[in-house]
């Protein structure tokens, strides 16, 4: 959901878990141009219409075919260069505001979270934020809110196996929860694949809605 804290706990887990990376939704809007405007000259981005999401699941597909490379290409070592020996389990990090509302996204996931804040707090949080272009007055209550509903709506409708969180609570206390959880997965792999030479874990949370 918007404002969530979806994009600081994704930062923040990249940062505790070795050959991990992260895909962000945002970064696959199409042009403003693109954007179509609704009967109140709102622009409809919180749509998947308003997104290129063919070519985001194409880079998660990339990196499925070929974590390692995918890792280097992104500036970052795998750590079997900074820790001699160590077994290789890649984890990929995909946050977004729709990504289980896209069905060939969703279907790729090991692990699905979402971040749930209530809408006072969510728009308190909207109101100090910059946007570019910036949110037109009533923007929040006429579009952005309604349009989560919607959303949340659907996803509850077709999607199972995602874990609630909730966004009230500390950066730390948000971190510590996922990263328990996606620790005890990489063990499990770990365990059951130990005489493979290497694993590739796919983890797409939902940490949003913005």
């Amino acid at each position: 959901m918007t404002n969530g804290g979806k994009s600081t706990l994704s930062k923040s887990l990249q940062q505790q878990i070795p050959n991990s990376c992260i895909i962000a939704q945002d970064s696959y809007f199409k042009d403003d141009s693109e954007i179509p405007t609704d009967s109140h000259g709102f622009k409809q981005y919180d749509m998947l219409s308003a997104l290129h999401m063919d070519k985001m699941v194409n880079v998660v597909n990339s990196w499925r075919r070929d974590p390692e490379t995918f890792l280097r290409q992104k500036g970052l070592k795998p750590a079997s260069e900074i820790v001699s020996g160590s077994e290789e389990v890649y984890v990929l990090i995909v946050e977004g505001f729709l990504i289980f509302n896209y069905r060939p996204l969703n279907e790729l996931f090991d692990r699905r979270f979402f971040i749930e804040i209530p809408y006072d707090v969510c728009k308190k949080r909207r109101s100090l934020r910059v946007y570019d272009p910036p949110d037109p007055p009533g923007y929040f209550d006429r579009y952005v809110w309604p349009m989560y509903l919607i959303h949340r709506k659907e996803m509850e409708g077709s999607v199972s196996g995602i874990a609630i969180l909730d966004g009230q609570k500390t950066k730390e206390e948000l971190l510590a929860a996922v990263y328990e959880d996606v620790h005890q997965y990489v063990t499990r792999l770990k365990g059951n694949f130990r005489k493979n030479v290497s694993h590739c874990m796919r983890f797409l949370p939902q940490l949003d809605i913005e």
